[in-house]
């Protein structure tokens, strides 16, 4: 790739992370959102952890080898529900789940 290409990428790249992180930033600015359209974007982080979370849990692969370690992140994600149903707290349930796998390894 010559350093004429790396440019067009690289500027390519800038202009679309201003769309789609800067502009809608600038253009809402004071603006009140629609309950609606507030309400979907709150059920964002929670989707994208619980993307990231399923994505350990059912992986085929670790069913296979019929080792206990393949059941570590089933027993690390049950303490990790009763914290999201008491507190909520996605911080929480990030630290709770990264301190049972992580104690589960250990053992």
């Amino acid at each position: 790739m010559s350093w004429g290409q790396f440019a067009w990428v690289a500027g390519l790249c800038a202009v679309t992370i201003f769309a789609s992180r800067v502009a809608p930033l600038i253009l809402l600015r004071g603006r009140a959102l629609p309950p609606r359209l507030s309400m979907a974007l709150n059920a964002i982080p929670p989707a994208a952890f619980a993307a990231l979370v399923a994505n350990d849990l059912f992986d085929a692969g670790a069913f296979q080898a019929a080792d206990w370690r393949a059941f570590i992140p089933w027993i690390a994600a049950a303490p990790v529900v009763i914290v999201a149903l008491k507190t909520r707290s996605l911080l929480w349930c990030i630290v709770m789940g990264v301190g049972c796998y992580g104690t589960l390894l250990l053992v």
